[in-house]
């Protein structure tokens, strides 16, 4: 611990790889290959070739056994002096934001002078495994003490033992996927099928036109040969998502398809934290400042949906900062699938749900949809799960540099019924 009296966390800037749906473009790369392109890139952009930073903090959801130190080995390969020290973290969908909210709380407890909050996911290099039972075959002929021991438990193997178990995103305590999941809280908020579509449409449409005004120019580097998110779909309409067929309730009554929820996806993000007088000491832009961050959990198994509880972390988090949700300039609402964003944004206009679940005299009110995901979502971006945090935080923060003032609010959903939210301001 160090403790003084607090000091403001400067975000410096972002970088990310485009993310590509998996199995396309970046099916041969590997978390470290893809979290290596993004420090690299960090590093070549702020000057920092052979800096020692005070720690580095980035983790993966699907990973190898191999990558039990992923962010120090990205660390070493990236430019950074190997003095820089590193720490993996995961939690779920928000794993890089709540990167930024650890190394923001170093920095501004002093402890550090400067990190980097990253992560990166891949779907296309997703680990394979064997039963349990071909594991345990293994185990106990490497025990055996003996040429017999060890042979013994080859006389048990069988067919059934090499049928592989490929990773799922199913939550262990319900056996639902994050898309059942999130059909049962639609069915629950009144969520249409429409309303939905307009949402996706939108997160294409507001992805497509950053690109080609340039926005995404100095955040983004050209990797693999790629350039741009290969999910976003430019010509996309109304028309077009209302011909997909539900695919997690395949029933009349499913309203979730393969247009209105995100895309499996490979790819890596890290952004640049620093103490203002370190940026400014080595002339680093200050695009915004990283003011308050939340975390949050909800009971999904036996009271409540699987992605609710932003609705939970921002409420308690506006009270930190004595503000409203009306209070903010943008708000960037990570899109797992378009119910769920409207989901959250249906909770904080109850009035039942905002006093029997949050404590709240009246409800938080709408917020200005002209001002959500304006530069686009995770619908049409893709979702390499640990890098959407970072992702975001980078966006936000250079449009509030370039607005010179304002307030923007994140919030990310994630597995487990867990949610990270954050404030930042220019």
């Amino acid at each position: 611990m160090h403790f003084q009296p607090p000091r403001r966390v400067a975000i410096v800037g972002g970088r990310r790889i485009p993310f590509c749906r998996a199995h396309t473009d970046f099916a041969n790369c590997s978390n470290q290959d893809m979290l290596t392109a993004v420090l690299k890139d960090l590093v070549q952009k702020f000057n920092l070739a052979g800096v020692a930073l005070g720690d580095v903090s980035a983790g993966a959801v699907i990973k190898h056994s191999r990558d039990w130190n992923l962010a120090r080995e990205s660390v070493l390969g990236s430019g950074l002096a190997p003095e820089t020290p590193a720490f993996d973290l995961q939690r779920a969908c928000g794993t890089s934001l709540e990167a930024a909210i650890q190394i923001g709380n170093k920095i501004a407890l002093g402890q550090i002078d400067a990190g980097i909050a990253a992560g990166t996911d891949s779907i296309s290099d997703a680990p394979i495994v064997y039963p349990d039972e071909y594991r345990y075959l293994l185990l106990n002929s490497f025990r055996g003490r003996s040429f017999g021991a060890r042979v013994r438990p080859w006389l048990g193997i069988r067919p059934r033992m090499f049928k592989p178990e490929l990773p799922g995103v199913v939550e262990p305590r319900t056996g639902l996927s994050m898309g059942e999941s999130t059909e049962l809280t639609a069915k629950e908020w009144g969520i249409t099928r429409e309303a939905q579509d307009e949402l996706a449409v939108n997160s294409h449409l507001h992805a497509s036109a950053a690109y080609d005004e340039g926005f995404y120019r100095d955040i983004v580097t050209p990797y693999e040969g790629v350039a741009e998110d290969n999910n976003i779909r430019r010509d996309t309409s109304l028309e077009q998502l209302a011909k997909l067929r539900p695919v997690f309730d395949r029933s009349d009554s499913g309203t979730m398809t393969a247009g209105n929820s995100t895309p499996l996806t490979d790819g890596a993000a890290g952004v640049l934290l620093a103490s203002e007088e370190w940026a400014r000491a080595r002339g680093l832009p200050i695009q915004a400042y990283l003011r308050y961050g939340k975390v949050a959990a909800v009971d999904f198994v036996q009271k409540e949906g699987l992605l609710m509880a932003p609705a939970y972390a921002v409420s308690s988090m506006l009270a930190d900062a004595n503000l409203t949700l009306q209070d903010f300039d943008l708000y960037e609402i990570h899109e797992a699938f378009a119910a769920q964003t409207l989901a959250t944004l249906k909770a904080w206009e109850s009035a039942e749900f905002c006093r029997d679940k949050l404590g709240r005299d009246e409800p938080m009110g709408p917020i200005d949809r002209k001002r959500l995901n304006i530069k686009g979502g995770s619908l049409a971006i893709g979702h390499p799960f640990a890098a959407t945090g970072a992702r975001i935080l980078a966006g936000l923060a250079k449009m509030l540099e370039s607005r010179d003032a304002g307030k923007g609010l994140i919030s990310v959903c994630t597995a487990g019924g867990m949610g990270v939210t954050a404030i930042l301001e220019k």
